[in-house]
């Protein structure tokens, strides 16, 4: 795919906007907090020693009818250690759920580890949603509501292709600070880099997996993770076959005035929702063929207009307002009084604003009132209040009722404890030599890095193609620019789905990501 960028972000640091602008005031889960941002307690507090537990799991035995099969497999529910590298005492004690296919040689089974983002976000959204054997209904894109909920098994688990491994970050669900161990030991992206390198390892070991195919799989946050990840487990000795990014934040470092990166790989995004929205004054039957012309807009003459910033003609600006309107669904005089530049918030509460309701951010498919219709930004974000309810309880009563997993500790689905984040990144080695010391990561560079050291890894990048969390052009522009030779290119694919940033809250899309990367397993298993 030919994705052209004017100029104006040729040599420029790139930049991703894809939180909430610090003026419009909403309430959300805890996916992407933005650098520096609290989200709870102070993480440098001093702690009392932890006692550290021992190592627990519960196995239980179940079966799954896919595709004509039944599948016989062992569900573990349980906690592994992990050490630090000095004094080699625990420091942290990790929950995962680990689903493995029983009788499977484990030199050809590929295992593959799941996991969430935030930061501080615990892994159920994955666990109970996308691949897993059971997943929960729910009626997206419209609320849930209340209990009861459905748990099913689920028709497009990954199980019939790979064992899955689902990990709560540190602090997160059931994982906790141990021992010496304090927040402050996790609460940064390289030390959650660290953590869960020195847990997967640790889960390798206590399974016998070190030949099994190996492959990441974060959403989010989780795919910062998944990057850094990639090129930190070769450290440890740990090749992975693949990488899979389900909405994809690779890039944290913070807006700057005058860089407008952000409102160009926004657009495509626009347009994709304003057309679901039937927001659009002729509406394209192909909504892909329709979204390559908007991205040769957004990266051509929209990013030429807004490179010229005040010196633009009144002609010119009148011009590309009117072509921005017709690709948003919003008036002309909005997008001139915001002068070219929609933020994703505003968009949010403008392009429905006739109809009296607001978009979701991670998945603007949902609707929802407002206080009031006059105001500038939405008041919450209906794609989590519609499905945070019946993703919670439908864990707990599963964890129960079915992994039969005993604890009296609190499952956390965010982690209450993390504090500032350090957002501060040490780049690979590769990349030191650039001298540049990294505020906020840029994880690309990480996974180009794995990729020259293995010629053989792949990535696929899944996207939702009405996430305003984590918008696809974005992404494609980051993994555009990772500097890989022209051999390495084609190790990178990709996948657009007609849903938000959980891909999998639309079953449809659930389903065709099931197939695409059930068939990028198959080609990456050696």
């Amino acid at each position: 795919m030919q994705r052209t960028w004017c100029a104006l972000v040729a040599g420029a640091l790139f930049v991703v906007c894809t939180v909430t602008f610090a003026n419009g005031q909403e309430t959300r889960r805890p996916d992407q907090a933005r650098p520096g941002e609290a989200s709870g307690q102070d993480a440098n507090k001093p702690e009392a020693q932890a006692p550290i537990p021992a190592e627990k799991s519960s196995v239980t035995k179940h079966d799954l009818q896919l595709n004509g099969q039944t599948l016989h497999y062992t569900a573990t529910a349980g906690t592994l250690l992990i050490r630090d590298g000095e004094d080699d005492h625990p420091y942290g004690s990790i929950f995962y759920v680990a689903y493995t296919l029983d009788g499977a040689d484990a030199n050809t089974r590929p295992v593959t580890f799941l996991y969430n983002g935030g930061p501080g976000s615990a892994t159920i959204w994955l666990h109970m949603g996308s691949v897993g054997p059971v997943r929960v209904v729910t009626d997206s894109p419209d609320a849930t509501g209340g209990a009861p909920y459905q748990i099913v098994p689920n028709q497009y688990s990954l199980l019939d292709k790979t064992d899955l491994v689902f990990i709560d970050a540190p602090l997160t669900g059931f994982s906790r600070a141990v021992g010496k161990g304090t927040a402050k030991d996790f609460t940064g992206v390289d030390q959650d880099l660290k953590a869960f390198t020195k847990f997967i390892a640790r889960w390798v070991t206590v399974n016998e997996r070190w030949n099994s195919p190996k492959y990441l799989f974060g959403e989010s946050y989780g795919t910062t993770r998944s990057a850094g990840l990639a090129d930190s487990l070769q450290g440890a000795g740990i090749y992975v076959n693949g990488v899979i990014l389900l909405s994809s934040i690779l890039n944290y470092n913070v807006q700057a005035p005058g860089l407008d990166v952000t409102y160009i790989g926004y657009l495509p995004s626009y347009a994709a929702i304003a057309w679901y929205h039937n927001k659009l004054a002729n509406k394209p039957a192909d909504l892909k063929a329709y979204l390559k012309e908007v991205r040769a807009f957004a990266g051509g003459d929209y990013a030429e207009a807004l490179f010229e910033g005040d010196q633009i003609a009144p002609d010119h600006f009148n011009a590309i307002a009117a072509k921005v309107a017709q690709y948003t669904g919003l008036p002309v005089q909005y997008v001139k009084d915001a002068n070219l530049r929609v933020n994703p918030t505003r968009f949010r509460k403008e392009l429905l604003r006739d109809e009296g309701d607001i978009l979701g951010r991670y998945d603007a498919r949902f609707e929802a009132t407002d206080v009031d219709n006059a105001g500038e930004y939405p008041g919450f974000d209906p794609s989590d209040t519609g499905i945070s309810g019946a993703f919670i309880a439908a864990f707990h009563e599963y964890l129960a009722s079915q992994l039969k997993y005993e604890t009296t500790d609190e499952y956390r689905p965010s982690a209450n404890s993390i504090g500032e984040w350090d957002w501060h990144h040490r780049p690979p080695g590769a990349m030191r030599g650039f001298a540049r010391e990294e505020t906020a990561p840029d994880v690309e560079d990480d996974l180009a890095d794995a990729m020259r050291k293995d010629p053989k890894l792949k990535v696929f990048s899944a996207n939702g193609m009405f996430d305003l969390a984590t918008p696809f052009y974005l992404t494609e522009y980051d993994l555009d620019h990772m500097m890989l030779a022209p051999a390495l290119r084609k190790n990178v694919e990709f996948g657009y789905y007609p849903s938000g940033h959980m891909v999998y809250l639309n079953v449809d899309a659930l389903k065709d990501l099931k197939h695409d990367v059930a068939g990028f397993i198959a080609e990456t298993g050696h």
